[in-house]
């Protein structure tokens, strides 16, 4: 799993330095028609082919992913800052403050992320800060949840009883002394998510609700050519390529992060 781990980030900066260059990379423009060259095969003049516009893949694939990874890192952030919050709060407060934010992440549970996501996006202007939107809204649920069982089970331990000994108070022991231990956790499942909001923002952007054309993006790729699939598959083939190495890339280094730090909590105690 080690050396699997090391593989997935790499391949994962390799990708996200590609898409954060894309403007100053040697390579045709995304947006660029030309109606001579439809849905010409993979060549040394078009690495990826090219789409029913004429338009050179490779490149597209390569600005795409600064979308579809930016959008999914912001939504991962946002998702555990809030779900970090929330549960940190549900946690230590307890009582009527517990039930009632549980409440509410048991009533967001009991709906289809992805259906939760798609109305969220259906209300909201068609854009990209709607589909970060999209995606927190229904991501922070499963931080809350982690974050909350660590809080119950640290706000039990005698160096939070020493805390409050010394005199400090509850929101002191919450954020200086609790929640530093429960931001490892945080991340590890950021890691693990955002194989998923990868998916998710491909899935909106599939149905026309993501980010709105000429922007390329991979699940917008998909969907604009998927009518070629069988006469020209590659138009479909690489950016669903992209899609599935990252979201794959991203549950790998999840899993090895979620190794590691069984590791060290064997070690520890």
């Amino acid at each position: 799993m080690k050396k699997t781990g090391k593989i997935a980030s790499g391949v994962l900066i390799v990708m996200v330095v590609f898409s954060v260059m894309a403007p100053l990379l040697p390579i045709a423009d995304p947006e660029r028609i030309d109606l001579d060259a439809l849905r010409e095969a993979p060549s040394a003049a078009h690495l990826f082919g090219t789409d029913s516009k004429g338009r050179d893949i490779f490149s597209r694939v390569v600005f795409g992913g600064r979308v579809s990874i930016s959008v999914a890192a912001v939504a991962a952030f946002t998702s555990a800052f809030i779900g970090f919050v929330v549960g940190l709060a549900a946690g230590y407060c307890g009582g009527k403050t517990d039930t009632i934010l549980m409440a509410l992440v048991d009533f967001i549970l009991s709906f289809p992320s992805l259906l939760l996501a798609i109305a969220v996006s259906v209300v909201l202007p068609p854009g990209i800060y709607t589909v970060m939107i999209a995606i927190a809204f229904v991501g922070w649920t499963s931080f809350a949840r982690i974050v909350r069982g660590q809080v119950l089970t640290y706000k039990e331990m005698p160096f939070v009883e020493a805390a409050r000994s010394m005199g400090c108070g509850h929101a002191r022991i919450a954020i200086l002394h609790i929640a530093p231990l429960c931001l490892p956790i945080s991340l590890i499942m950021m890691g693990i998510k955002l194989g998923g909001f990868v998916l998710t923002e491909a899935t909106l952007g599939f149905l026309g609700l993501g980010v709105q054309p000429p922007t390329p993006t991979w699940g917008s790729m998909v969907s604009a050519n998927r009518a070629y699939i069988l006469s020209a598959p590659w138009t479909v083939f690489f950016p669903g390529l992209a899609i599935f190495v990252t979201a794959f890339c991203c549950n790998l280094l999840g899993e090895y992060l979620k190794e590691r730090s069984d590791l060290r909590r064997s070690l520890r105690y």
